[in-house]
């Protein structure tokens, strides 16, 4: 169960409290997907049952660390753990029982001689001191400069490759190099030259396209942050079955998102789609009339109707139905029957649809060019002592009502017009 209490969400979401956490490099943003909560925090106990530390490094790199000598830690705290060679530096961002349960289902990273279960988890060292601070961001001003020359001799040595990123390790003594290639690189020739540049030791990490746009960011289509670069942790690959089933256009360039592959948030309601299809009748199915064959040419599927088409591949004589009717013509048609029209009663009147008010005139395109005209106010009826018509109106039914009524009753006569 501690497992469902494992969520990435937005900060907007969270109530505030000291157990929301951040990864420290993105300003405190909301849209950073590194923003965790820790449910279990009020649960007495819950961080003294494990030693497990959830450590975040940059581009939402994370590790899992053991505080072997208890060392008292905060979400939030800088701390110096155990790499190879050396020790790195990253942020906690998790605590206790969670982080343990979120290592076992994330699993850790298998080195080369060990087996399957037979994973060593490395320590916490100690929390940072001022040295190691310094030191570290020595290392990442030192980034950006890096990867452009890196980016100079891969082209050099006339390799096929991109080098998206680098990162270094928080005493300096690793650089971690992260490359897009779309075909297999031999780059130890390329090993040899960066470390006698950079005098530091070499590991290079292949990346895909989705992870590069997650790690640059950007402005969808939708007018929202890209949730790759948002929310997103996992990436699920992408078909275009996807579009089919949710009726969009199969035009790649509005199908490809920033990455240049399949947007990801093609994946998000296709199963509501799918569930949706299962109450439909087929496709590929013709309903047979006295007059016609009409063939299928469009679904609304949350409506549950099915516009039919005389042509096959054309528009022609479009009759619109609902599902139910749809299931009962091919049941005719199945036992040897053909309904005299498609619509089914002709008497029968269609649902009239409620017509749309625009209360604000948000959706009027001309609203802007409109100047604000006020109402000229109608002019006084001459005589100020006029009565109005709506008064002479009820004292005349009112007098009706009582033929001998005091004189006080009755209306005022009119005066003349003075001319």
């Amino acid at each position: 169960m501690a497992e469902d209490f494992i969520e990435d969400i937005s900060a907007d979401d969270l109530p505030e409290s000291s157990h929301y956490s951040c990864c420290g490099k993105c300003g405190g943003e909301p849209r950073c997907k590194l923003h965790s909560y820790n449910w279990l925090a009020d649960i007495p106990g819950c961080q003294a049952d494990s030693d497990i530390v959830e450590v975040t490094f940059k581009n939402t790199r994370k590790g899992y660390y053991k505080n072997s000598t208890h060392i008292p830690l905060e979400i939030g705290d800088m701390v110096a753990v155990e790499a190879t060679p050396g020790h790195d530096i990253g942020r906690v961002t998790l605590l206790g029982i969670l982080a343990e349960r979120r290592m076992k289902r994330n699993g850790l990273p298998r080195e080369r001689g060990r087996a399957k279960d037979d994973v060593e988890i490395r320590r916490v060292f100690r929390k940072v001191r001022p040295g190691d601070m310094e030191r570290f961001e020595e290392s990442c001003a030192k980034e950006h400069d890096t990867m452009i020359r890196a980016r100079r001799i891969a082209a050099d040595l006339g390799l096929n490759m991109k080098i998206g990123d680098v990162e270094y390790q928080g005493d300096g003594n690793k650089a971690i190099f992260y490359y897009i290639a779309d075909e297999r690189v031999d780059f130890r020739q390329l090993i040899k030259v960066l470390a006698d540049t950079f005098k530091v030791r070499i590991e290079m990490k292949q990346i895909g396209a989705r992870q590069e746009a997650g790690r640059i960011g950007g402005i969808g289509p939708c007018g929202r942050p890209l949730c790759c670069s948002g929310w997103m942790s996992n990436f699920v690959s992408v078909a275009t079955s996807a579009a089919r089933f949710q009726d969009i256009s199969l035009n790649p360039q509005k199908l490809a998102g920033q990455c240049a592959k399949l947007k990801c948030c093609l994946n998000f309601e296709v199963d509501t789609y799918v569930e949706a299809a299962k109450f439909l009748p087929p496709r590929e199915v013709r309903l047979e009339t006295a007059d016609n064959t009409y063939y299928h040419f469009k679904t609304d599927i949350f409506k549950h109707e099915i516009t039919y088409s005389t042509d096959k591949s054309l528009a022609a004589n479009l009759v619109t139905i609902s599902a139910a009717r749809a299931f009962e013509v091919i049941k005719l048609n199945k036992a040897g029957e053909k309904p005299l029209t498609l619509a089914g009663d002709a008497n029968e009147k269609p649902k009239e649809k409620a017509a749309f008010g625009d209360i604000l005139g948000q959706d009027d395109v001309a609203r802007f060019d409109r100047k604000n005209k006020k109402k000229k106010k109608k002019p006084a009826p001459q005589g100020g002592n006029r009565q109005p018509q709506g008064d002479v109106d009820r004292n005349k039914r009112r007098n009706k009502r009582q033929p001998n009524g005091s004189e006080g009753d009755k209306p005022a006569a009119p005066e003349p017009d003075k001319q």
